[in-house]
């Protein structure tokens, strides 16, 4: 196989349910300070670009972040951040002027006579047939500056870092993309965290027969598999291969396809104005009927009635 499929399947899974992302407010901020944000339809982020402050997820323990630290909300939870425990904190709608998302991004500075810290704050907005991987995840994904080091997701914070300190007139072009990137980075170092040892969805995915075909059908959702098909492709007896598919995923093999093929459909549905026929065809169905029928009995709805309820959807409603 060419690259890292665990790496290309994450890359997959965010494409197909992140629908928007909004950068909130780049903020500088002194001692004392604090923010809460509500619970709303959104993966929340930080990412601390220098200094150190404290998140406080509703009903979890206060949790320590310094510079370089990436934290994500994948349920969209309430949660503060606060210079320090116990410091007053106000919500972030009120400080930003404005709903999430609605406002313009804002250069934020509270100025106390502390120490500073420098944060990056947003969402993404998550859409489509949410895939199993991420039922896996906990409250709050931490992934420390230390457990970042060498990967992709410090380069982007590094990155991020700068763009914020030169705030020049077109860092907001840059900063979206990278803060698109930090979605996949993070759930690739958690899972980087968990591969030894692992069973389940995380287990799957490291697996050599199990990751292996879960590759090929994300590589290529079009092509008419088959259980026989998928396990001669990588190597192993049918009986065999279905057998360890189904204990790691929980599902049977061509029950995850017609999943994944109707989690591409969603997503083409939703960002391009292709034919249906064109559509159906690019996810393996020869009949718009059969493809109709499978989405309706996935989805919840027809595709056109999909597409047509598709717009733009607030962050927070």
């Amino acid at each position: 196989m060419v690259g890292d499929p665990v790496a290309d399947i994450v890359a997959d899974v965010v494409g197909t349910t992140r629908r928007n992302t909004a950068v909130y407010s780049r903020n500088l901020f002194r001692a004392p300070w604090g923010f809460g944000v509500p619970a709303m339809r959104v993966a929340s982020f930080q990412v601390v670009t220098s200094g150190a402050c404290w998140l406080m997820p509703e009903g979890g323990e206060p949790i320590h972040l310094t510079g370089g630290d990436v934290v994500l909300l994948p349920s969209g939870s309430a949660f503060a951040m606060v210079d320090t425990p116990g410091s007053p904190v106000r919500l972030l709608t009120e400080i930003l002027g404005g709903p999430l998302g609605e406002v313009p991004v804002r250069e934020l500075i509270l100025d106390g006579s502390g120490p500073e810290t420098s944060l990056l704050c947003g969402g993404y907005l998550l859409d489509g047939l949410l895939h199993p991987l991420t039922a896996t995840l906990p409250p709050v994904v931490h992934i420390t500056a230390a457990q970042a080091r060498g990967t992709g997701l410090a380069a982007a914070v590094d990155l991020l870092s700068d763009e914020v300190d030169r705030a020049d007139p077109g860092a907001g072009a840059v900063i979206t993309p990278l803060v698109e990137l930090l979605f996949v980075y993070v759930l690739r170092a958690w899972l980087a965290e968990r591969s030894t040892a692992a069973d389940g969805w995380v287990g799957a995915l490291y697996d050599p027969v199990v990751g292996s075909a879960l590759a090929l059908m994300h590589r290529e959702p079009g092509r008419p598999w088959g259980v026989d098909s998928l396990a001669r492709a990588v190597g192993a007896h049918r009986t065999a291969f279905t057998r360890r598919f189904v204990k790691l995923t929980g599902q049977a093999p061509m029950t995850y396809l017609t999943s994944w093929r109707m989690s591409v459909a969603s997503r083409l549905l939703r960002e391009e104005r292709h034919p249906l026929r064109e559509i159906a065809h690019r996810v393996g169905y020869d009949s718009e009927f059969a493809f109709a029928r499978a989405f309706k009995r996935t989805v919840g709805q027809a595709p056109g009635r999909y597409r047509a309820a598709v717009g733009d959807v607030d962050l927070l409603r």
